[in-house]
Protein backbone atom coordinates (compact mmCIF):
# COMPACT_ATOMS: atom_id res chain seq x y z
CA UNK A 1 0.00 0.00 0.00
CA UNK A 2 2.76 2.38 0.94
CA UNK A 3 4.59 1.72 -2.37
CA UNK A 4 1.44 2.49 -4.37
CA UNK A 5 0.90 5.68 -2.42
CA UNK A 6 4.49 6.71 -3.09
CA UNK A 7 4.17 6.02 -6.82
CA UNK A 8 0.95 7.99 -6.96
CA UNK A 9 2.57 10.84 -5.10
CA UNK A 10 5.58 10.84 -7.45
CA UNK A 11 3.28 10.64 -10.45
CA UNK A 12 1.19 13.50 -9.11
CA UNK A 13 4.27 15.62 -8.46
CA UNK A 14 5.66 15.19 -11.96
CA UNK A 15 2.21 15.61 -13.44
CA UNK A 16 1.93 18.97 -11.71
CA UNK A 17 5.16 20.23 -13.38
CA UNK A 18 5.08 18.90 -16.94
CA UNK A 19 6.85 21.84 -18.57
CA UNK A 20 10.22 21.46 -16.89
CA UNK A 21 11.07 17.84 -17.92
CA UNK A 22 9.32 18.20 -21.29
CA UNK A 23 11.26 21.36 -22.06
CA UNK A 24 14.54 19.71 -21.07
CA UNK A 25 13.83 16.74 -23.37
CA UNK A 26 12.95 19.11 -26.23
CA UNK A 27 16.19 21.04 -25.73
CA UNK A 28 18.20 17.79 -25.73
CA UNK A 29 16.57 16.67 -28.98
CA UNK A 30 17.53 19.88 -30.76
CA UNK A 31 21.12 19.47 -29.51
CA UNK A 32 21.24 15.86 -30.73
CA UNK A 33 20.89 16.55 -34.45
CA UNK A 34 21.42 13.46 -36.58
CA UNK A 35 24.98 13.35 -37.91
CA UNK A 36 25.52 13.15 -41.68
CA UNK A 37 28.53 12.83 -43.94
CA UNK A 38 28.50 16.62 -44.25
CA UNK A 39 29.65 16.94 -40.62
CA UNK A 40 33.11 15.51 -41.42
CA UNK A 41 36.34 16.58 -43.02
CA UNK A 42 39.35 14.74 -44.45
CA UNK A 43 42.65 15.60 -46.08
CA UNK A 44 42.89 15.72 -49.84
CA UNK A 45 45.78 14.03 -51.60
CA UNK A 46 47.68 17.33 -51.53
CA UNK A 47 47.33 17.60 -47.73
CA UNK A 48 44.66 20.32 -47.69
CA UNK A 49 41.72 19.83 -45.33
CA UNK A 50 38.42 19.23 -47.16
CA UNK A 51 35.27 20.17 -45.25
CA UNK A 52 32.54 17.84 -46.45
CA UNK A 53 29.86 20.45 -45.68
CA UNK A 54 30.78 21.91 -49.08
CA UNK A 55 29.18 18.82 -50.65
CA UNK A 56 25.77 19.33 -49.00
CA UNK A 57 23.12 19.15 -51.69
CA UNK A 58 25.27 16.85 -53.84
CA UNK A 59 25.10 13.08 -54.28
CA UNK A 60 28.34 11.49 -53.05
CA UNK A 61 29.98 8.29 -54.25
CA UNK A 62 32.77 7.40 -51.81
CA UNK A 63 35.09 4.49 -52.59
CA UNK A 64 38.11 2.97 -50.82
CA UNK A 65 40.62 2.46 -53.61
CA UNK A 66 43.89 0.63 -54.34
CA UNK A 67 46.33 0.75 -57.25
CA UNK A 68 47.51 -2.86 -57.25
CA UNK A 69 44.21 -4.71 -56.93
CA UNK A 70 42.32 -6.87 -59.40
CA UNK A 71 39.51 -4.31 -59.08
CA UNK A 72 41.76 -1.31 -59.87
CA UNK A 73 40.30 -0.99 -63.42
CA UNK A 74 37.14 0.28 -61.68
CA UNK A 75 38.96 3.64 -61.61
CA UNK A 76 38.04 3.99 -65.30
CA UNK A 77 34.32 3.41 -64.66
CA UNK A 78 34.37 5.75 -61.65
CA UNK A 79 35.93 8.45 -63.84
CA UNK A 80 33.21 7.85 -66.46
CA UNK A 81 30.52 8.34 -63.79
CA UNK A 82 32.28 11.52 -62.67
CA UNK A 83 32.43 12.85 -66.25
CA UNK A 84 28.81 11.93 -66.99
CA UNK A 85 27.12 13.16 -63.80
CA UNK A 86 29.30 15.83 -62.15
CA UNK A 87 27.27 18.63 -63.76
CA UNK A 88 24.11 17.10 -62.28
CA UNK A 89 25.54 17.01 -58.75
CA UNK A 90 27.49 13.74 -58.40
CA UNK A 91 30.77 13.98 -56.50
CA UNK A 92 33.07 10.95 -56.69
CA UNK A 93 35.67 10.70 -53.92
CA UNK A 94 38.39 8.05 -53.68
CA UNK A 95 40.06 7.17 -50.38
CA UNK A 96 43.21 5.10 -51.03
CA UNK A 97 43.72 2.37 -48.45
CA UNK A 98 46.54 -0.14 -47.93
CA UNK A 99 44.75 -2.45 -45.47
CA UNK A 100 43.94 -5.20 -47.96
CA UNK A 101 46.90 -7.25 -49.17
CA UNK A 102 49.27 -4.24 -49.25
CA UNK A 103 47.67 -3.23 -52.57
CA UNK A 104 48.15 0.53 -52.08
CA UNK A 105 51.78 0.81 -50.94
CA UNK A 106 52.63 4.11 -52.67
CA UNK A 107 52.85 7.62 -51.28
CA UNK A 108 49.98 10.04 -51.80
CA UNK A 109 51.86 11.64 -54.71
CA UNK A 110 52.56 8.26 -56.32
CA UNK A 111 48.90 7.26 -55.98
CA UNK A 112 47.69 10.48 -57.61
CA UNK A 113 50.17 10.12 -60.47
CA UNK A 114 49.18 6.47 -61.01
CA UNK A 115 45.47 7.35 -61.15
CA UNK A 116 45.98 10.22 -63.58
CA UNK A 117 48.42 8.44 -65.90
CA UNK A 118 46.64 5.08 -66.07
CA UNK A 119 42.96 6.02 -65.76
CA UNK A 120 42.75 9.76 -66.42
CA UNK A 121 41.26 10.26 -62.95
CA UNK A 122 40.09 13.82 -62.37
CA UNK A 123 37.71 13.14 -59.49
CA UNK A 124 38.90 13.92 -55.97
CA UNK A 125 41.49 11.56 -54.47
CA UNK A 126 42.07 11.91 -50.74
CA UNK A 127 45.07 11.02 -48.58
CA UNK A 128 45.61 7.35 -47.87
CA UNK A 129 43.64 6.25 -44.81
CA UNK A 130 42.60 3.19 -42.84
CA UNK A 131 38.99 2.06 -43.17
CA UNK A 132 38.93 -0.63 -40.47
CA UNK A 133 40.23 -1.05 -36.94
CA UNK A 134 41.18 1.46 -34.29
CA UNK A 135 42.81 3.73 -36.87
CA UNK A 136 39.77 3.88 -39.15
CA UNK A 137 39.12 7.38 -40.43
CA UNK A 138 36.03 8.99 -38.81
CA UNK A 139 34.31 9.18 -42.22
CA UNK A 140 34.59 5.42 -42.58
CA UNK A 141 33.50 4.85 -39.00
CA UNK A 142 30.39 6.87 -39.85
CA UNK A 143 29.77 5.18 -43.24
CA UNK A 144 30.02 1.69 -41.76
CA UNK A 145 27.67 2.56 -38.92
CA UNK A 146 25.18 4.30 -41.24
CA UNK A 147 25.03 1.46 -43.77
CA UNK A 148 26.02 -1.80 -42.05
CA UNK A 149 27.09 -4.72 -44.19
CA UNK A 150 26.94 -8.45 -44.64
CA UNK A 151 28.58 -10.28 -41.74
CA UNK A 152 29.21 -7.07 -39.76
CA UNK A 153 30.15 -3.56 -40.81
CA UNK A 154 33.87 -4.03 -41.53
CA UNK A 155 35.01 -3.11 -45.02
CA UNK A 156 35.84 -6.44 -46.65
CA UNK A 157 38.05 -5.33 -49.57
CA UNK A 158 39.12 -2.50 -51.84
CA UNK A 159 36.48 -0.68 -53.89
CA UNK A 160 33.63 -0.93 -51.40
CA UNK A 161 31.32 1.87 -52.47
CA UNK A 162 28.98 4.18 -50.57
CA UNK A 163 26.30 6.20 -52.35
CA UNK A 164 24.91 9.09 -50.28
CA UNK A 165 21.81 11.18 -50.98
CA UNK A 166 21.85 14.96 -51.38
CA UNK A 167 20.64 15.54 -47.82
CA UNK A 168 22.88 12.83 -46.37
CA UNK A 169 19.95 10.85 -44.98
CA UNK A 170 20.42 7.80 -47.23
CA UNK A 171 23.67 5.83 -47.25
CA UNK A 172 23.74 2.77 -49.50
CA UNK A 173 26.66 0.35 -49.50
CA UNK A 174 27.83 -1.65 -52.51
CA UNK A 175 30.19 -4.63 -52.59
CA UNK A 176 33.68 -4.31 -54.07
CA UNK A 177 32.69 -6.47 -57.05
CA UNK A 178 29.73 -4.22 -57.89
CA UNK A 179 30.79 -2.42 -61.03
CA UNK A 180 30.32 1.36 -60.90
CA UNK A 181 28.18 1.25 -64.07
CA UNK A 182 25.79 -1.15 -62.28
CA UNK A 183 25.01 1.74 -59.91
CA UNK A 184 23.74 4.12 -62.62
CA UNK A 185 20.03 3.56 -61.89
CA UNK A 186 20.56 4.28 -58.17
CA UNK A 187 22.75 7.31 -58.91
CA UNK A 188 20.18 8.77 -61.29
CA UNK A 189 17.38 8.20 -58.79
CA UNK A 190 19.28 10.14 -56.12
CA UNK A 191 20.21 12.89 -58.58
CA UNK A 192 16.52 13.26 -59.46
CA UNK A 193 15.67 13.91 -55.77
CA UNK A 194 15.87 17.67 -55.46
Amino acid sequence: MFACGLLLAVGATSAQRPTEPTQARANNKTKEMKQTIYDFSAKANNGQEVDFSQFAGKVLLIVNTASKCGLTPQYKALEELHDRYADQGLVVIGFPCDQFGNQEPGSDEEIKEFCQLNYGVSFRIMQKIEVNGDGAHPIYQYLKKASGGWFGDAIKWNFTKFLISRDGSKVERYAPITKPEAMIKDIEALLDEK
